[in-house]
C-alpha cells in the first residue's frame, strides 16, 4: 500500500514538474516556491514540517520551511512575507502551542489574505481547540484578522494526525499526495482562465 502511495506522488510530480517551466515563462512575478509550510517550530520543525519538506523536497518540488530556506541575517517579514505572496499552495500544520504564535498566526493570516489555497494538518489537535488568546499584546485589528484566518481554515477539510499512534510513513504519502493533486488542480484552474482571457481577448477584436 506505502509502495503504491509513494509510486502515485511521483507520477503526479512528474506532471507538475512538467508545467512548471511553461508557467514560469508566462508568469510575470514567478512563485518563489511552490508550497509555503506554515506551522509552529517547536511543536513540529523536527517532526512533521521537516519530515514533510524532505519528502516533498526530494520529490523535485519546491517547499519553504524558514529553518530550510533563510540564514541567519534574513530579516523574518523580508523573506516570509514575499515567499507566501507568491508560492502556489499553503500547508497549515496546527498543533497545541500553534495559537500562541504571533508568527504562525501572521502567516496564515497572510496566505488567506491572499486567497491562497490552504490544506489544514491537524496534528495532535481537533479545529475544535484552536483559538486566538487574547494575552493583552495583540491589537483588536490583529485579534479580528487572525480569528478570521484561524476560522478559514478551521472550515477547510484537512488531515488529521496522532504522532502518538499515527503511521508516520502513511501520513506523509497521504500529506505528499494531497498537495501534489492541490497543485495539479490550482495549475489546471490557471490554465482554463488564461484560455478564457485569450478567447474573450480575440471576441472582442
Amino acid at each position: 500500500m506505502q509502495q503504491r502511495c509513494a509510486s502515485t506522488a511521483k507520477n503526479l510530480c512528474r506532471k507538475i514538474l512538467q508545467v512548471q517551466p511553461q508557467a514560469a515563462v508566462r508568469a510575470t512575478a514567478p512563485p518563489l516556491c511552490d508550497i509555503f509550510i506554515n506551522h509552529r517550530g517547536s511543536d513540529t520543525k523536527r517532526t512533521i514540517a521537516g519530515l514533510l519538506h524532505d519528502h516533498l523536497f526530494r520529490l523535485g518540488l519546491r517547499p519553504f520551511l524558514d529553518s530550510m530556506n533563510m540564514k541567519p541575517g534574513d530579516k523574518l517579514f523580508g523573506k516570509i512575507d514575499p515567499a507566501i505572496r507568491r508560492c502556489r499552495l499553503g500547508v497549515a500544520i496546527f498543533s497545541p502551542n500553534y495559537c500562541d504564535s504571533y508568527f504562525c498566526l501572521h502567516e496564515l493570516a497572510l496566505l488567506m489574505e491572499s486567497k491562497k489555497r490552504v490544506i489544514p494538518i491537524f496534528c495532535d489537535v481537533k479545529p475544535s481547540q484552536l483559538q486566538v488568546v487574547d494575552y493583552g499584546t495583540r491589537s483588536a485589528e490583529e485579534l479580528k484578522r487572525f480569528s478570521w484566518a484561524l476560522g478559514e481554515a478551521k472550515h477547510t477539510v484537512g488531515l488529521p494526525f496522532d504522532t502518538l499512534e499515527g503511521d508516520w510513513s502513511a501520513f506523509l504519502n497521504k500529506a505528499t499526495d494531497a498537495v501534489i493533486k492541490n497543485l495539479l488542480e490550482l495549475e489546471a484552474e490557471n490554465s482554463s482562465k488564461k484560455t478564457t482571457y485569450i478567447v474573450q481577448g480575440h471576441q472582442q477584436k
